[in-house]
């Protein structure tokens, strides 16, 4: 019995040679369990371009809705560091339009861009690319997953027009205050606000349960678990993390949104305001705290685990060596995943916590630490003697580990609570969180689409243009958010309009004035990075196929870029991982997922 189970596993080990013969290895394959996808087939531009059902479209869909909500963000961004750096100069910036400003930018940057990035643009032309599939299990769910998601932005953008404009509580929108007079935008503002992301919640479940049961089912032939590429399983970990954590988030926006309409008071307690007694009682503000930060933990994973699982592979391909310890960061991914749902109240120290559970959520906070120094050790035993080619996608991930490791020590000083809480609404809060959730994952976004654009639009992005949107990316996101580590050192307080009559600020007011020269800088040259796309997806350079010499399946559909179908008539038969780079035993530089053991007898290759 066990040597017939033998026979049906695919042998990816060349055979022993030491006794002088040398056996080839069998290419026996187990028999396909599914019967072959039934896809659609569009029938005119309007179901092939506009209402596609066709996975690669949809995640260009969901990347160019992201980008243009994004630049608004941006935008947003540089009103506030005018604000910051000369006060009193813009008339346009009165202090409700300061606090509208931070609201949306935080909301538009951390679930608009980075999560539908990541998961919605990433996901949909990544998955079924990379693990051999024809296109998305649900492909007409997968359709209306992005039709919601662009109907959550455009009722996003409806609150800045409005009667009182968007919401300006924060964007975190604690209550009692998002949703009492006096908070800009307390009135249709904040209720467009949870009705956006109500809608993006149903949205991305119908996207999530895609892409989970995709992965789960839709694998092709070969591709077990432990060989897919760890860009899927960083994508597939945060789905899972989304579908358990965007709940919390969904009910907590339904019951605000019937405090502020209907009078309830699940987050009101009893309130008085200006000496006269609000009609609401009984209700917890503290309670949304825990629902939003439940949901509000995790979203830092479901943005970084994708950036996690992206950057091993560009690593990998562009330093021309296996990524180190290919099983331990699954398992890294995974674990973080877990430990994720159990540190949130780390981000409500000063809500008056009880000290035992202080001490659990900083001890949490600390473990959690260990699976991801553990992925950034073995990046660079990936990179140790390489044949590192400095690429612009490898120029990112370089920039993204370094940046990283920057922002997670400065968490670690977050973690504990004896640092946390007068650190905490200071300007260090800032700079941590847009070191390791702002700068880190889009380091990783650049990146991966300099990598991946010559698959999708079969054109190179210019080269000269990429090298200098990364260093003064790189360099400009330091020269903002170091200077923010000693401001908030100083105590110079977050959310602030206008705070210079403070004695404390003056050594700040010349810093503040630096870094918004450097926001203004570093945001322009996002738009030469967006000029790069348009004018290379035309007149770009032609690109060869597979011009990174990758072994993953995406780079090997019989077209670039890929059909409809993503594989022609037979779908690929996988033998191996995606990392065999620099083999010993063979003159080739790099063995594809697809490629035989047979093919490549004498190749001695990791066992998967």
């Amino acid at each position: 019995m066990d040597d017939e189970n033998n026979n049906n596993k695919i042998e990816t080990k060349a055979a022993d040679t030491s006794s002088g013969s040398y056996v080839p290895p069998a290419d026996a394959i187990p028999a396909s369990e599914v019967p072959e996808q039934e896809l659609y087939h569009a029938k005119s531009f309007w179901t092939k371009w506009v209402f596609s059902q066709d996975a690669k479209v949809i995640g260009v869909q969901y990347a160019l809705t992201a980008t243009a909500v994004g630049m608004i963000g941006l935008v947003l961004s540089w009103g506030m560091r005018l604000q910051l750096g000369f006060p009193e100069t813009f008339s346009f910036l009165g202090p409700a339009t300061y606090y509208q400003s931070v609201t949306m930018h935080g909301m538009i940057m951390v679930v608009y861009l980075l999560t539908a990035l990541f998961l919605g643009g990433f996901g949909n032309y990544l998955i079924p690319l990379m693990v051999g599939a024809r296109d998305m299990v649900f492909p007409y769910v997968n359709m209306v997953s992005f039709w919601m998601f662009l109907i959550a932005v455009l009722v996003l953008m409806a609150s800045f027009f409005v009667p009182g404009g968007p919401t300006g509580a924060g964007w975190t929108l604690y209550p009692p205050q998002a949703i009492l007079p006096g908070t800009p935008g307390s009135e249709m503002g904040i209720v467009l606000m949870l009705i956006s992301l109500s809608l993006f919640v149903i949205g991305f479940t119908m996207g999530g349960l895609n892409y989970v049961i995709t992965v789960l089912q839709a694998r092709t032939r070969g591709m077990t678990l432990m060989r897919m590429p760890l860009t899927i399983w960083g994508i597939f970990t945060a789905t899972v993390l989304a579908l358990l954590a965007f709940p919390a988030l969904f009910v907590a926006c339904i019951m605000m949104t019937l405090d502020n309409l209907l009078g309830t008071s699940f987050f009101m307690p009893e309130i008085f305001t200006m000496g006269e007694q609000l009609g609401t009682s009984g209700g917890s503000p503290i309670l949304f705290q825990h629902l939003f930060w439940f949901f509000g933990h995790p979203e830092v994973y479901i943005v970084a685990l994708p950036a996690f699982g992206i950057v091993s592979d560009l690593i990998s391909v562009h330093a021309r060596k296996n990524i180190f310890g290919y099983r331990m960061m699954v398992w890294a991914i995974v674990i973080i995943g877990a430990l994720s749902f159990i540190v949130w109240a780390h981000h409500m120290y000063v809500s008056g916590m009880n000290p035992y559970f202080g001490f659990f959520f900083a001890t949490t906070t600390l473990i959690i630490a260990v699976p991801t120094a553990i992925k950034v050790y073995n990046w660079v035993l990936t990179l140790w003697r390489g044949n590192i080619h400095l690429t612009i996608p490898m120029l990112f991930s370089l920039g993204f580990i370094v940046t990283f490791v920057n922002g997670g020590i400065t968490g670690l000083f977050l973690g504990n609570v004896i640092i946390d809480i007068p650190l905490s609404d200071t300007y260090f809060v800032v700079a941590h969180f847009h070191m390791v959730m702002g700068i880190a994952p889009l380091m990783v976004i650049f990146g991966a689409i300099y990598h991946w654009f010559p698959l999708i639009s079969g054109r190179h992005l210019n080269q000269t243009l990429g090298k200098i949107h990364f260093w003064i990316s790189f360099v400009g996101a330091y020269a903002i958010y170091f200077p923010m580590h000693y401001l908030g050192f100083i105590g110079v307080p977050r959310r602030y309009f206008e705070m210079y009559d403070s004695p404390y600020m003056h050594t700040g007011v010349g810093l503040n004035q630096f870094i918004t020269v450097a926001a203004l800088i570093v945001g322009f040259t996002q738009i030469l990075f967006l000029y790069n796309i348009v004018h290379s997806a035309f007149y770009g350079e032609k690109s060869e196929k597979n011009p990174w010499k990758a072994n993953s399946l995406e780079w090997h559909t019989p077209e670039m870029p890929p059909e409809h179908g993503n594989f022609g008539k037979e779908l690929p038969v996988v033998y191996r991982w995606p990392y065999d780079f620099s083999v010993p035993g063979t003159d080739k530089e790099y063995i594809p997922q697809h490629v035989a053991p047979s093919e490549v007898p004498t190749a001695k290759v990791e066992k998967t």
